[in-house]
């Protein structure tokens, strides 16, 4: 049960602000539970879908805080992500599960207030692949 809460919890804090990489934890648990595949590539994909939508949310709801001191993201920044986002539009959010600017794309989709449901679906496919992928590495490579 452990096993199951640690890549439940790694992946989801992976898809935060949070500097973390869960597909280690991921491929560790797989070596100690190899029949439990399904269950782990669900659980990473999820709780990483579930970080994704906080990002979400705090891009939605922070943006009023944008002109205070301790915003994390400048206008400049700002303008020219909803710039780039403008231009690839909600199909980009198939790639936040890359390791750069994958968070930061969820955090814009929050500002740009792109549907939950529509994030949701988009975010998931990308991260159910790579997990897919992570898992297809690691039971090749490390089984």
């Amino acid at each position: 049960m452990i096993d199951y809460l640690l890549v439940f919890g790694s992946s989801l804090l992976a898809a935060t602000i949070a500097p973390f990489y869960s597909e280690v934890v991921l491929a560790a648990v797989l070596t100690r539970q190899p029949d439990a595949a399904l269950l782990l590539w669900l659980l990473a994909s999820v709780g990483n879908t579930l970080g994704s939508m906080i990002n979400w949310w705090l891009g939605k709801y922070l943006l009023h805080y944008r002109h205070k001191r301790w915003f994390p993201v400048s206008d400049k920044q700002l303008d020219r992500a909803q710039r780039w986002f403008q231009r690839f539009g909600v199909w980009s959010l198939l790639l936040a599960w890359a390791p750069v600017g994958g968070d930061a794309l969820t955090f814009i989709a929050g500002i740009m207030r792109v549907r939950l449901a529509l994030f949701t679906l988009l975010v998931f496919i990308g991260k159910a692949l790579r997990y897919a992928v992570v898992l297809w590495f690691a039971d090749t490579l490390l089984l």
